[in-house]
């Protein structure tokens, strides 16, 4: 089981930055044409922008949540909030957020499954990921759970050592998460698996930032005679 643990969390981890890293770079070099997010609003508009809004700005807060939450170190912050204050912030923040994503993304999952012109147009990977997306953030709302259980932020400081230890390349880090809940654990695997599968699909879109929109000139547009 130690063993399993440490494939899992202490090596699976580099494998799937190393897939992310490499096979992002490989795709946006020889695969510019597939990289983008192949919308489908034109298809079918009814429901669309509310889900995507809801969709987009749950995963959103939730990314960078995650992203500062566990690379932060503690002495950044422990004379501002104190690790149980910062983990009923990231239970109240994360649930809305993740309540917003999880809706958004339902009802986009169910749009691309069900509209037939939709269906038409999505591949296997598109409909793929966005359930894949799905359960991850069901698994994230479950994870609350056994969170209320301790709510001194000392769970939350293992994930914070072991993310850390894992780009400052330590050995061991594994070993800071071998006793937390189950559920952390599948989160954690599929959040990995995410980034193994991230150079494969659509999400690849979300790096390209359209920065030059707010600077472009005005476009003007007639209406046909």
């Amino acid at each position: 089981m130690s063993y399993l643990n440490t494939l899992i969390f202490g090596i699976y981890p580099y494998i799937a930055l190393a897939v992310l890293v490499i096979g992002t770079w490989a795709r946006y070099d020889q695969g510019q044409f597939t990289w983008r997010a192949q919308s489908s609003q034109m298809l079918r508009k009814k429901n669309m922008v509310i889900a995507s809004v809801l969709f987009h700005v749950g995963v959103l807060v939730i990314f960078f949540g995650h992203l500062v939450g566990l690379l932060t170190p503690h002495w950044a912050y422990e004379w501002i909030i104190t690790p149980g204050q910062k983990q009923v912030m990231a239970i109240v923040v994360g649930g809305i957020a993740g309540v917003m994503a999880i809706i958004g993304g339902g009802m986009l999952a169910w749009r691309r499954l069900t509209d037939p012109r939709v269906k038409a147009s999505s591949s296997f990977a598109d409909n793929m990921i966005i359930v894949i997306l799905i359960i991850q953030l069901a698994l994230g709302l479950l994870t609350i759970l056994p969170t209320l259980g301790h709510l001194d932020g000392s769970t939350m400081l293992k994930f914070s050592a072991w993310a850390q230890g894992i780009f400052t390349l330590q050995g061991g880090v594994a070993d800071y998460i071998a006793d937390v809940h189950w559920i952390y654990k599948t989160h954690i695997f599929l959040g990995l698996t995410i980034f193994v599968l991230f150079p494969f699909t659509r999400l690849v879109h979300m790096l390209s930032v359209p920065v030059e929109y707010f600077g472009r000139k005005y476009q003007v547009v007639r209406k046909r005679a």
